[in-house]
């Protein structure tokens, strides 16, 4: 500690990951906050937004209570020795980089640290300087101090992700891990830079267990992010990307097939084109895309089209422990802003581990599997951020609301659970029906047919099985009226497929208290794809009221307006 307080330096803390650590922090009044860069005007404009009411971080850390603030100049070029030994830190971030682009002393910020006896932790996420770290590993240990490189969302959380469904294998053969940021975040200068300088380059990967050449932002997979109990992200392709999982992965796990680590980001349209221009590096025709960094950040800042929702995934393939081939995925969803601060929030944790006295072991080396996943929840909570595991055994026979839901099927409430259970089975209630009044709702409600209006009529639903399909007959007094649901494939996995002759509607399963909400992702006609704005859609919810089944179905689009809703009750017979 210095004084009274424990100071903090980090380097880059105006920039787009110091600047969302300080205002993580910035309401801790253990702490004293050296926002540090070339710029010292730029760090003394940061440090008044935070503390100004309106501004993002003012929220966090502009009141007096909070941390000291304190804008610096830190030059990384300049004299460490002089400027570290000046601003007494008891612990420097390097939230700066691009680290891909550091040539010679890469570690000259690492090493003036231990040197001076300073414990240190950064946000690297260039594979060699994260791997390679461990090099100092004696000089930190003889110092007393820890140098943790890669405390961010590759490798520390995909790690901790690892280390959470470890225990249902007895054998992980591959491990792929990707982030998909929201369209609508600003993407970093630096970060472009990082992705820009191994674009159509040699990636390293692993495939049949053996080293191999990838090629980065080419080489692709197909992944839907869908945190059990949380509407999907989207079904997107990932393109692969130079991260320290990569080299870190094989020596963490004997036995391992593949890796493969990548971005999926929208439009995909964009990530095509940025695809397209590596294919040409990778044929020579350009040296680098380096140079072309800006107008590459200024495109995805243009195009900023799509849902402000971002994510995360690391999946998992083996045996499990009886030896039966095992799928496992961990899946992360973060709506609006809220995702650009999860490659932080382990810097947070480290930080306020500290602050509790609980070091970490002195040494140089990767971030790796040095927080664990209930670290990084107990984070989440503060945001709007879904997380968790999906487990799929391919000869466990689910019900299907249940293969959908996975985890979040143990949230549901009891009356809700049992009319998914599946199989057949018949349920009867009461129901109210309204009918939308234009033309055009009429003329759907004809073609579907939906009941007519009714302030109160019997309702009987019965279920029937087709294999994996679930097939629903819904009779309103003497109107009957049918469609089957099954569990989405391919781009529509995770979500339930419910099918009305040609029309193929998309639902994600949302649980929310004692509701489970059926929220519209998609339409198909004939399995055209239809805009989604158009979806037939509206306030469609099942909830348990009084120990019996509610249901409350509105279904209408932006032409027709409402064309039906119905309201009513369920129990199911014998």
């Amino acid at each position: 500690m210095s004084g009274e307080s424990f100071s903090l330096l980090i380097i880059g803390g105006y920039g787009a990951f110091g600047g969302r650590l300080a205002q993580l922090l910035g309401e801790e009044p253990r702490l004293r906050l050296l926002i540090a860069g070339r710029s010292l005007e730029k760090a003394d404009d940061f440090l008044a937004d935070m503390r100004s009411p309106k501004g993002g971080a003012g929220r966090l850390g502009g009141n007096d209570l909070g941390a000291r603030l304190q804008a610096v100049a830190f030059d990384r070029d300049g004299d460490l020795e002089e400027q570290l030994t000046r601003l007494r830190p008891d612990l420097v971030v390097d939230a700066s980089g691009p680290f891909q682009t550091f040539r010679q002393d890469a570690y000259k910020v690492v090493q003036a640290c231990i040197d001076l006896d300073i414990d240190y932790a950064d946000l690297a996420d260039s594979t060699g300087f994260v791997a390679s770290i461990g090099e100092l590993d004696a000089q930190a240990k003889a110092k007393g101090v820890f140098a943790l490189s890669g405390l961010s969302s590759l490798p520390a959380l995909s790690f901790a992700a690892l280390e959470a469904m470890a225990p249902h294998f007895s054998r992980i053969e591959s491990v792929a891990a990707g982030i998909a940021p929201s369209p609508h975040v600003k993407i970093g200068l630096n970060v472009v830079r990082a992705i820009a300088s191994y674009a159509g380059k040699p990636v390293a990967v692993l495939r049949e267990g053996r080293q191999a050449k990838g090629h980065g932002l080419i080489d692709e997979m197909r992944v839907t992010i869908a945190p059990p109990g949380a509407a999907p992200l989207a079904s997107r392709i990932f393109l692969l990307v130079d991260a320290p999982d990569l080299a870190l992965l094989p020596r963490r796990l004997n036995g391992l097939q593949s890796t493969f680590t990548g971005v999926g980001t929208e439009p995909q349209a964009l990530q095509r084109l940025l695809s397209a221009a590596a294919r040409l590096v990778r044929l020579r025709l350009l040296p680098s895309l380096l140079p072309f960094s800006r107008l590459v950040q200024a495109a995805s800042h243009r195009f900023a089209i799509g849902d402000h929702r971002g994510g995360m995934f690391v999946r998992l393939g083996g045996l499990d422990r009886q030896g039966r081939k095992l799928n496992c995925g961990w899946h992360l969803v973060a709506e609006g802003d809220d995702g650009p601060f999860i490659p932080v929030i382990g810097v947070e944790a480290l930080v306020r581990r500290l602050l509790e006295g609980r070091r970490p072991e002195n040494g140089a080396r990767p971030a790796a599997g040095e927080l664990s996943l209930a670290d990084f929840e107990a984070a989440f909570r503060r945001f709007s951020i879904t997380s968790g595991i999906r487990l799929d055994r391919e000869e466990e026979a689910l019900p299907l609301y249940q293969r959908i839901l996975g985890s979040a099927w143990e949230r549901l409430p009891p009356a809700l659970a049992a009319i998914h259970a599946g199989g057949a089975r018949i349920a009867t209630g009461r129901a109210r029906i309204e009918r939308g009044g234009g033309l055009l709702a009429r003329l759907v409600a004809r073609i579907f047919g939906f009941p007519p209006a009714a302030a109160d009529v019997q309702v009987t639903v019965r279920f029937a099985t087709d294999g994996d399909k679930e097939v629903w007959t819904r009779s309103f007094g003497n109107k009957s009226f049918q469609s089957w649901q099954a569990e989405g494939k391919a781009r529509d996995r995770h979500l339930l497929v419910e099918v009305f002759g040609p029309f193929r509607v998309l639902l994600a399963l949302v649980p929310e208290g004692d509701r489970l909400r059926l929220v519209v992702r998609g339409w198909r006609f004939f399995g055209i794809p239809l805009p989604l704005f158009l979806a037939p859609g509206g306030d469609t919810y099942e909830e348990e009221r009084d120990g019996r089944f509610h249901f409350h179905v509105e279904i209408g689009g932006r032409l027709t307006g409402l064309v039906v809703r119905y309201t009513g009750w369920l129990r199911l017979e014998g």
